[in-house]
């Protein structure tokens, strides 16, 4: 009996490490203009990342600010490889267009490696 409970417990602590992990991914709604904003606060040592299915030929803006300094990226996963679209280390905001060379599920991720939470605001917008 007491093993079981040790194996349930175990498991409950995992599944919360992974709910953990991708607690800060969040999907792109776009609103009826191909806009989309986005706010929120990236604890000390954690992640967030925004994402969207998108299909070649695609354009899209982006930008974003932040409080500090984050490693910033812009990725998509080709089977285990990721590919990067952009990235900047020490990055406080940054502004590009995205023309979308392959039909991908397309992310835009900040890793805050400093000690302190970071606030971050970000927006796309689909382009003709």
């Amino acid at each position: 009996m007491r093993r079981s409970m040790v194996s349930i417990a175990l498991a409950l602590v995992g599944a919360a490490a992974v709910h953990a992990a991708v607690a800060d991914v969040v999907d792109i709604r776009w609103d009826s203009t191909g806009r989309f904003e986005h706010s929120q606060p990236i604890a000390a040592g954690k992640f967030a990342e925004v994402c969207a299915k998108l299909s070649k030929g695609q354009r899209v803006a982006w930008a974003f600010k932040s409080t500090q300094p984050t490693a910033f990226n812009v990725h998509f996963h080709e089977g285990k490889n990721v590919e990067f679209a952009a990235k900047v280390e020490g990055a406080k905001s940054a502004d590009a267009v995205l023309e979308v060379a392959q039909d991908q599920d397309y992310c835009w991720m900040w890793s805050n490696k400093s000690g302190d939470s970071v606030n971050l605001t970000f927006s796309v917008q689909k382009q003709p």
